[in-house]
């Protein structure tokens, strides 16, 4: 089968993670080039492919099949279109956009280009969350009646995040809460294998930090009348609470899974709770090409590869990018507007 040849777009702590995953972990990709932000020549250098002057660029270029966007999201529309119009299948970071109609070109371009269009969702290949997923598929706690999930940072460590990456200041971003909150609703649908239809939510901004909805409590309800809750909130003071970085707890007739991606899952079942899987840790910061921490990047990427490779769409498309950006938007909109938002939007 044809070797994928993948230009990376973003230079960033991401950039590197996709370089460092096609190259050493990916079966049938190779990377080809690298362009976009001030770290792109040494990046590139650290791979031994060029550094392309811009997007344009390296979307011309014949011995590139496919391109990995990770550049902040309010850029990733235009350059998923561009890269459609050259004929490149596409791969896009989360959140896929920063609104459910910037989703919608996105799709329509690579839908008219005949292109793969992909979407990073890592906790979809976390071997903890797989084996969470499993336990519920396999009717291990019943049918789920209810769900919540947290995501949350100490105000001191968001302070230092923003430094770093200024454009999430940007308003015409999803910002952090987008960044955090894409991976909470799209989890919570492909746990429980239902579409949200309603929305109720607050959102707010408590602290000096001059970005909005860093604090967001939302009402889900799901089909079936699945019950569904998501607290994101990076103004915690420290030193916050423990797992609590991505936790879900959700709620079966005959039993409870407890879980953070990251540090444990427990299963509630009878009068006991059971620890059923502990992952491996990793120093994000010091070890950032560690295969613990790439593993469901390169999980996403080889799913990605494969599509191309069998012709065939991509398991988390298009669809499901914009199914996750969908529920985040309508947070939103119900805190600007007092009132429960009813999806589809």
């Amino acid at each position: 089968m044809q070797t994928v040849r993948i230009g990376v777009i973003g230079s960033g702590f991401m950039g590197l993670t996709y370089s460092e995953a096609i190259v050493s972990l990916v079966d049938g990709a190779s990377l080809v080039a690298v362009t976009g932000g001030r770290r792109a020549s040494g990046l590139a250098a650290e791979y031994g492919v060029p550094a392309e002057e811009s997007v344009e660029a390296l979307v011309s270029r014949a011995d590139v099949d496919a391109v990995v966007v990770a550049t902040p999201d309010q850029c990733r529309v235009e350059i998923t279109q561009k890269a459609a119009a050259a004929g490149k299948h596409v791969l896009v970071e989360k959140p896929m956009a920063p609104t459910v109609a910037e989703c919608d070109q996105m799709i329509a371009a690579c839908g008219a280009a005949g292109v793969n269009l992909g979407v990073v969702k890592t906790e979809r290949f976390r071997r903890l969350t797989r084996k969470a997923k499993q336990l519920i598929d396999d009717g291990e706690i019943g049918p789920i009646r209810m769900m919540r999930t947290m995501s949350a940072f100490p105000i001191n460590v968001t302070r230092e995040l923003f430094q770093d990456r200024q454009w999430m200041y940007d308003s015409h971003g999803g910002g952090l809460f987008m960044g955090m909150a894409s991976h909470n609703t799209d989890f919570l649908r492909w746990l429980s294998g239902r579409n949200a239809t309603k929305v109720f939510a607050q959102v707010n901004t408590f602290s000096d930090i001059a970005a909005p909805a860093q604090s967001v409590m939302a009402q889900i309800v799901f089909e079936d009348g699945l019950m569904g809750h998501m607290w994101i909130s990076s103004e915690f003071p420290s030193p916050s609470f423990p797992s609590s970085e991505v936790r879900f707890q959700v709620i079966g007739r005959d039993g409870m899974l407890d879980f953070d991606n990251f540090d444990f899952l427990d299963l509630g079942k009878g009068d006991k709770w059971e620890r059923v899987f502990t992952p491996e840790k990793f120093d994000y910061l010091k070890e950032p090409k560690s295969p613990i921490r790439l593993e469901p990047h390169v999980g996403v990427v080889q799913e990605f590869v494969d599509s191309i490779r069998e012709q065939r769409p991509p398991k988390v498309g298009g669809a499901e990018g914009r199914a996750a950006v969908e529920i985040c938007e309508a947070c939103l909109i119900s805190a600007r507007t007092g009132q429960a938002v009813e999806l589809p939007l």
